[in-house]
């Protein structure tokens, strides 16, 4: 799908549907534009959980982690940026940090994130998916769609054209 965050917020902006993140992601990754129904799951400072999402095989999914914010670790490195390509994901959302980012940035994915933090993050297995999350001014809620580019985040109930 070709897309401009600019052209749907201009179409779309005015519907209760529509939502527009804050500025606060840094994008990496090859991909700087990306779109797909979302996934949520929230951790904090333990990627287990994201490890395990990111294994599954999927179709037009974005993966959108709330991490709290956290600037202590990350919650993605390259290994699981290949993985989550492998399995057919179009691109991630964290609210918190990644690492790898000079590796991720050749990558044929959309990630966005906070910043970059080379500590990796704690393996507990701690966190729950499928659940209504809230960060930049946007609840992501599972199903939803998520279209992400240069300009900014947004997100609809619905499917955009």
């Amino acid at each position: 799908m070709t897309f401009t965050t600019a052209d749907l917020c201009d179409a779309h902006s005015g519907e209760s549907h529509f939502q527009i993140a804050e500025p606060l992601l840094k994008s990496y990754g090859g991909h700087s534009s990306f779109c797909g129904q979302i996934t949520t799951v929230k951790v904090f400072e333990d990627n287990v959980l994201v490890r395990k999402i990111l294994e599954e095989k999927v179709r037009h999914r974005v993966l959108v982690v709330d991490g709290g914010g956290s600037h202590r670790c990350a919650l993605l490195g390259d290994d699981m940026a290949k993985l989550a390509i492998d399995n057919g994901w179009q691109g991630i959302v964290i609210h918190g940090c990644i690492r790898d980012s000079a590796i991720i940035n050749q990558l044929p994915i959309g990630i966005r994130a906070l910043h970059t933090h080379p500590l990796k993050s704690h393996k507990k297995g701690h966190g729950d998916r499928d659940l209504l999350v809230t960060f930049a001014g946007v609840n992501f809620r599972q199903n939803h769609f998520l279209y992400a580019d240069a300009d900014g985040i947004i997100v609809s109930e619905t499917m955009l054209s």
